[in-house]
Order: structure tokens, then sequence, then C-alpha cells
């Protein structure tokens, strides 16, 4: 269990979350998976997880030899 402040400085919370939560990963030598994300009080984890997918969704893409149109 982690617990952090963060000001958001115009940024949704969520993106902030997934910030310090690539920290925490990139800090541990195995693989971990998020459990839960609470925010101002409220549950984010769905978010902080789609968000992650959509960023890996970007990577994988970007990586590919080929580009569609």
């Amino acid at each position: 269990m982690q617990r952090a402040s963060f000001p958001l400085r115009g940024r949704k919370v969520e993106v902030v979350a997934l910030q310090f939560w690539k920290d925490i990963k990139k800090e541990l030598p195995y693989n971990v998976e998020l459990e839960e994300v609470i925010a101002a009080g409220k549950e984010i984890t769905e978010k902080v997880n789609e968000l992650e997918r959509q960023e890996l969704l970007k990577i994988m893409n970007d990586d590919l030899p080929f580009k569609s149109h």
C-alpha cells in the first residue's frame, strides 16, 4: 500500500494517479497489479486501468512496422 499527495496543476486526477502507479512499478523488482486507487475520497481504479491500457495500445501501435490508412 502506498499513499501520497500531489498537486493536480490542471491535470486530471487519473493522469496523476497513473504517473504515481508507474513510479511505483519502476521501483519494484517484480510484477505487481493495481488493486485500488482512491483520490479525493472517490474510487478511480477503473479510470486509471483504462488510461494505462490506452497508453499500452498506443505504444504497441506506434511500434508496428507498417501504418494502416
